[in-house]
């Protein structure tokens, strides 16, 4: 059984601050730390449940985070930026089930450490077929596409709440810290988060071996992405694109009939709005 752990930093242990996230800045350096046991804890879970391989995905910023010589041996590392398949890749070759490791909530949702969608300084809202989408539903339903369930998640009680919205009670959560604002939180020691994460991570893949698993998430075709821009220059650029519609406002439209076109798309409009 092969598990991907898609991993992000926003969710991870600790984290309350853009500083703490950000290469640039000296408090990096301990949060990529923690970033890495987070996900050690994953892994052991993941074998521990019973998984045969695990693959981990690193996909925050530049995907240049977490620490490969800290790395449990066990696992292999895909880093580096741009990949295809981005925060997900990997799901395509054959992996049977994914845990979402430090994601966090969508851009304006309430109490949710850091929240944005990909972008904090273009992205100011993401709907598909007219329903709000975070980070987690569109890489979850990237991995619904090749038909892969994501069937754990850690971070915030916001994100936890956002992925059973999404992929249904079924799927395993833990939750790391509780959030009061987009800047503040309750939360938990790396001595106690490192247990939990790895306890869920076992059950999720107790639970996948056993069918017991959430369904992939899946968006039904044709599939309409609407992208809001934080600036209407940013709208400009991005509506450049062809088959791209600006509608209104800072608004552009996309409309395909699979998410691996939408996903890629997302990402182009998004590239062309910088």
């Amino acid at each position: 059984m092969k598990i991907l752990i898609a991993a992000d930093m926003e969710g991870i242990t600790g984290v309350v601050h853009w500083d703490q996230v950000n290469p640039n800045h000296s408090e990096y350096a301990r949060f990529r730390k923690l970033m890495t046991a987070d996900v050690n804890a994953a892994i052991r879970g993941a074998f521990a449940g019973g998984a045969s391989s695990v693959i981990v995905t690193d996909g925050h910023n530049n995907g240049r985070n977490i620490l490969i010589e800290e790395l449990d041996e066990r696992a292999s590392l895909t880093s580096g930026s741009p990949a295809p398949l981005s925060m997900v890749s990997g799901v395509d070759e054959d992996v049977d089930g994914v845990m979402f490791v430090g994601y966090h909530g969508r851009m304006g949702a309430q109490n949710a450490i850091l929240d944005h969608t990909w972008s904090d300084e273009r992205v100011s809202g993401l709907w598909i077929n007219g329903r709000a989408f975070g980070e987690s539903g569109l890489n979850g339903a990237v991995c619904g596409h090749f038909n892969v369930p994501v069937i754990m998640a850690s971070g915030d009680q916001t994100l936890c709440a956002e992925v059973q919205e999404f992929f249904g009670n079924k799927i395993e959560t833990a939750q790391v810290k509780k959030a009061v604002s987009r800047m503040s939180a309750e939360c938990l020691p790396p001595a106690v988060t490192t247990k939990l994460i790895e306890e869920i991570a076992k059950r999720a893949v107790i639970n996948l071996k056993s069918k017991k698993a959430p369904k992939p998430f899946k968006v039904g075709a044709p599939i309409k992405m609407t992208v809001e821009f934080e600036q209407s220059d940013m709208a400009d650029r991005a509506a450049l694109m062809p088959f791209a519609k600006r509608t209104m406002d800072r608004r552009v439209e996309y409309s395909a009939d699979d998410m691996v076109t939408i996903y890629l798309a997302f990402r182009t409009l998004l590239a062309l709005a910088r």
